[in-house]
């Protein structure tokens, strides 16, 4: 369940959110405290108010959607056929290895010295 409070200031631009989720024995949740402007709590609260949603859900959502978009853009990459062929080629047949990467090669790494 989400709780909302104001700034203890009505001239204050930025408002307190408190999101807080209940502990089940079988599902534990934590909590995420979030300072942000009124104008763009008011935004969030407008768009999710459309959807049907509360804000917790509507945050929740959203910014899970975004991390999944994050860590697979980070993870997957899609190719055409031809540059998926050259990626492949360069991938089975490396470069012979630069005297730069023979040097640190030879080195002591440094959690054995």
């Amino acid at each position: 369940m989400a709780k909302a409070r104001n700034a203890p200031s009505e001239s204050s631009r930025s408002a307190t959110v408190t999101v807080v989720d209940r502990v089940s024995a079988s599902d534990t949740k934590g909590s995420i405290n979030l300072r942000i402007e009124t104008g763009t709590r008011q935004l969030i609260d407008d768009a999710a108010a459309i959807l049907g949603k509360t804000r917790t859900e509507f945050m929740v959502e959203s910014a899970r959607r975004q991390a999944v978009d994050v860590l697979l853009d980070q993870r997957l990459f899609v190719l055409d056929p031809e540059r998926y062929d050259a990626f492949m080629q360069a991938l089975d047949n490396p470069p012979a290895p630069g005297p730069k990467l023979k040097s640190l090669l030879r080195r002591t790494p440094a959690w054995r010295k």
